[in-house]
């Protein structure tokens, strides 16, 4: 227990308080004066001593030693009756004639403050295409330009002047495969329709060269992927385009996952005293993740690096 800061006494000081009125006779008004207390607190102390001894000069938790149950548990199984109908909060409480206040702690409690947790959670369901050029997803990540180590590595400190504001953002673009993982990024000025469009041509031709054929590709509903110059261009290249359903990012997963781990492993893992410094390390990280970095596939396959798996797909 930590000592109020306005204390006059350490439990060290209390217990030669009462020591010199038990052991050495002092009156309790002299003891008092001594220690800097009033009369009263002094018998306070050494009423507590003589009650539970030495441990009983320290400072109490002002925690209650128990709590009054502030509705009856029928009351509780009313509150949530009600609520699983879908009741608000203000109306149970109307209806039941009970503060909103209690009804809200009530239905916290219960783990019901939200109408969303009478909801199940869909189930998780986990999928994988059997061949690499099957599925690939596409996705970006706006990404601070960097002119100098900032408050990322250095923190921020109060009154300290933001050198970094209006130098801008780039743009990272991301491309793995669903079923081997292979992956393909660049980093690009924005993220526009024209960057993206590029960035697809020049994806598609860095896994042709590895001896995938793409089949589909799936994005979500950014502007870019929505636009009819990047339709047209995954119809120019036989490809079929495939939009995730808003605001349901876990559909594209694998790429979300795969922006997780770069900016954790690569563009925030160090410090860098630039933009171009921070590219260049992009190229070694992403070279070993496809060549050496295992990768788990689902199934339960033995750890394999990303070519590998390509590799072992089309032979």
């Amino acid at each position: 227990m930590n000592i109020h800061k306005n204390a006059r006494l350490t439990p060290q000081g209390r217990l030669l308080m009462v020591l010199r009125i038990e052991e050495e006779g002092w009156k309790v008004a002299d003891a008092a004066s001594t220690a800097g207390l009033s009369e009263r607190r002094a018998y306070h102390w050494l009423a507590r001593y003589r009650a539970s001894g030495e441990i009983a000069l320290h400072d109490r938790s002002s925690t209650p030693g128990r709590y009054r149950d502030p509705v009856p548990s029928t009351r509780d199984a009313e509150i949530e009756r009600l609520r699983r109908q879908r009741m608000p909060g203000d109306r149970i409480a109307r209806q039941l004639g009970l503060p909103r206040s209690t009804v809200g702690a009530v239905l916290r409690r219960l783990g019901l403050g939200r109408l969303k947790a009478l909801d199940p959670m869909p189930p998780v369901v986990r999928y994988q295409r059997e061949r690499p050029g099957e599925l690939l997803h596409f996705d970006t990540k706006k990404l601070g330009r960097i002119e100098g180590v900032g408050h990322r590595i250095t923190g921020r400190r109060s009154g300290a002047i933001n050198r970094h504001h209006g130098i801008g953002w780039e743009a990272l673009h991301v491309c793995i495969d669903d079923a081997s993982r292979l992956a393909y990024t660049e980093l690009l000025p924005d993220e526009k329709k024209e960057s993206a469009i590029a960035f697809l041509g020049r994806a598609l031709d860095w896994f042709s060269r590895h001896g995938v054929d793409v089949e589909r590709v799936m994005t979500d509903n950014g502007s870019a992927y929505r636009s009819h110059a990047f339709r047209a261009a995954c119809a120019r290249a036989g490809l079929k385009h495939i939009r995730t359903r808003p605001y349901t990012p876990r559909t594209n997963g694998k790429a979300e996952r795969f922006i997780q781990t770069s900016l954790r492993e690569w563009a925030y893992a160090r410090a860098y005293q630039s933009s171009a410094e921070r590219g260049q390390a992009m190229h070694p990280w992403i070279a070993n993740y496809n060549h050496t970095r295992p990768h788990s596939a689902l199934g339960g396959n033995p750890p394999a690096s990303k070519l590998n798996n390509v590799l072992g797909f089309n032979t």
